[in-house]
């Protein structure tokens, strides 16, 4: 229990830290302001993804070669994020063509903000890290994807993997 409380405090306070650095420029228009924002979102995600490359390598030295893509994709819905998140991915989906929809009705991340609508706008800087964390550990397992999140209602949220075929 205490690990995760860490976890999450640590996960808060490293959203606060790069959104706080980014506001020492100065900021003149909004359009600069949005730049600033998605400068910050990238910056989460790609911390994200050298964890999940790091976690990954760390997961799988014992386990067996996957199969296929499903099977690494079931892989990263049960192992991976029950190791990270203390519970599985509660639904996966796919339309069997590269693209995976992985649905989380109590993401332990939003779980503390407020459930209201409000707060919409805010969800996806706390998203950032976790859709980097993917797109790592696919990346370590030698698929290259793209990693989005959508939040329809607090603190469900959907993570859509969309496979790059070489």
């Amino acid at each position: 229990m205490a690990d995760e409380a860490l976890f999450l405090l640590l996960h808060n306070e490293m959203v606060s830290g790069v959104y706080k650095s980014a506001e020492q420029g100065e900021v003149v228009s909004a359009a600069k302001a949005l730049e600033e924002n998605g400068r910050c979102i990238t910056k989460l995600e790609n911390m994200g993804f050298r964890v999940g490359q790091g976690l990954i390598e760390r997961f799988t030295k014992d386990t067996a070669r996957f199969k296929d893509e499903l099977d690494i994709m079931k892989f990263i819905c049960k192992d991976f994020w029950t190791t990270v998140f203390k519970k599985q991915i509660d639904n996966l989906r796919t339309n069997h063509q590269g693209i995976y929809v992985l649905q989380d009705n109590k993401f332990r991340l939003l779980t503390q903000m407020s459930a209201g609508k409000q707060y919409l706008e805010h969800a996806s800087k706390y998203l950032a890290f976790t859709c980097g964390l993917i797109r790592g550990g696919l990346s370590n397992l030698g698929i290259k994807s793209i990693v989005t999140a959508e939040v329809s209602s607090m603190p469900a949220c959907k993570f859509q993997v969309m496979i790059q075929k070489l």
